[in-house]
């Protein structure tokens, strides 16, 4: 559900008693983590319980599992998820109340005001960079507060409130979030379609990343990532609009050459080549930055090692888009060595797959064995004309080494039967797929 943003966003220490409805999303948790660092008085629901849920009730948020009215309690502020639908109970008591009504990105923008705002946007690659950026900052004396749409594998969190003055996002297209933020700088890592249920066509995506570039400060600066033509294209524009530009690519790394990153995959030193220029042109010094980032340990579900078992690795990513599974399987080819690649993966919203299906399943040939999920809805209903079949029959490997396995429960096993030793299995996704690394570590052991 779209909430509309407020002609005027408050700072959030004015936003009084703030609910989220949602409250265990990527999104919603972080912004709650900073809020209660600050002594706001928190509360949300969520529709499952789950390890975000049990953080922040140690935090001292009052956190429920499903969702009624009277959970509001004395709010003054309801912050919604996206992925709450209209007959949500505490969103319509807020709306009987004349309560204040946020979506995610007012939220997020309610904790920046005040701040120095870095904002990290791009089809792919946001939470990678973001992370990579903030523990840069931190190695380089900083003490940034940060929301990022991952856990940080070094801290456990995804959000975190800093001392100092820098305040680094991971800004979210997906729904518009991303203009709302009026950043001092801004990373672009790639201008590449996609979200088109929202934008309607590429030419509305690409337009709302150049009106993304026009929220930076006139002092500000944009960082793009210039290997990637739609993100070249907008520091043209940029810069002919007179904002200060720094561009980056894979082929001049600079203080990185020398530098082993957490993982291999060109997509992830351009990632981290961004961060370094980004916390540069903030005035931070270049060596520590760079040990910041040789440090950087990861950020989960970012193919993130999940365990080994009976001679096989198991990792598991969080792309959905044709472009992401390309260049993490590129990674896993290199960390796979000798051994074969075998993939498990979740389409991603029926809207996704219904456009981008066809290649989805083209990006997976590049694998030796592939099993394909049905698709993870989210927010979406099903479609019965747009399964996890259509991938799967457009992947161009031989039919054996292909298979659609539409119970969820039978993943695991599907995966194992295919993998030997030597192997690397990886579980490919932003949905549910998640959970099947450790069932394969199970089965394997």
């Amino acid at each position: 559900m779209k909430v509309p943003v407020p002609d005027e966003i408050l700072p959030a220490d004015r936003l009084g008693h703030v609910h989220f409805v949602g409250i265990g999303g990527a999104g919603l948790s972080g912004i709650a983590r900073i809020m209660l660092a600050r002594g706001i008085t928190v509360s949300g629901s969520d529709g499952a319980d789950s390890p975000a849920l049990a953080a922040l009730r140690a935090l001292g948020a009052s956190v429920f599992v499903g969702h009624s009215a009277s959970q509001l309690g004395d709010a003054d502020t309801v912050v919604v998820s996206t992925a709450v639908r209209a007959d949500n109970p505490e969103y319509a008591e807020a709306v009987r109340r004349g309560l204040r009504v946020l979506p995610r990105s007012a939220a997020l923008a309610a904790v920046m005001a005040g701040r120095r705002v870095v904002a990290v946007a791009g089809t792919h690659g946001k939470t990678t960079t973001t992370s990579l950026l903030t523990v840069a900052l931190q190695a380089a004396g900083a003490d940034p507060t940060y929301a990022i749409g991952g856990d940080l594998a070094a801290t456990g969190v995804n959000a975190a409130e800093g001392t100092g003055l820098d305040f680094v996002a991971e800004a979210d297209e997906s729904d518009g979030a991303f203009l709302h933020y009026s950043p001092y700088a801004a990373i672009v890592t790639n201008v590449e379609a996609d979200h088109l249920d929202h934008w309607g066509t590429e030419e509305g995506y690409r337009r709302a990343f150049e009106d993304f570039a026009d929220t930076v400060a006139p002092d500000g600066f944009l960082v793009c990532c210039v290997d990637d033509p739609g993100a070249a294209a907008l520091a043209s524009r940029a810069e002919d609009r007179g904002r200060r530009v720094v561009r980056v690519s894979a082929s001049s790394p600079g203080l990185l050459t020398d530098v082993t990153l957490w993982s291999p995959g060109e997509h992830y030193l351009v990632d981290a080549l961004a961060a370094l220029a980004a916390g540069v042109a903030l005035g931070y010094d270049a060596d520590d930055l760079v040990r910041g980032i040789a440090a950087y340990t990861g950020t989960k579900r970012r193919m993130e090692l999940k365990g080994e078992a009976g001679g096989v690795r198991v990792y598991d990513s969080y792309a959905h888009h044709p472009t992401e599974i390309a260049g993490d399987l590129q990674a896993a080819r290199a960390l796979a060595g000798s051994g074969r690649v075998v993939v498990g993966y979740q389409p991603h919203l029926v809207s996704r797959t219904r456009i981008f299906g066809v290649q989805m399943g083209e990006a997976l040939g590049a694998a030796d064995e592939v099993v394909v999920l049905d698709v993870y809805l989210a927010r979406e209903d099903p479609d019965p004309d747009v399964t996890g079949a259509m991938v799967a029959a457009a992947v161009p490997l031989p039919a054996d080494r292909v298979a659609f396995v539409p119970s969820f429960d039978d993943v695991a096993a599907a995966l194992v039967a295919r993998a030997r030793p030597g192997d690397l299995v990886l579980t490919l996704g932003a949905g549910t797929v998640t959970a099947i690394g450790p069932q394969v570590l199970e089965l394997l052991g």
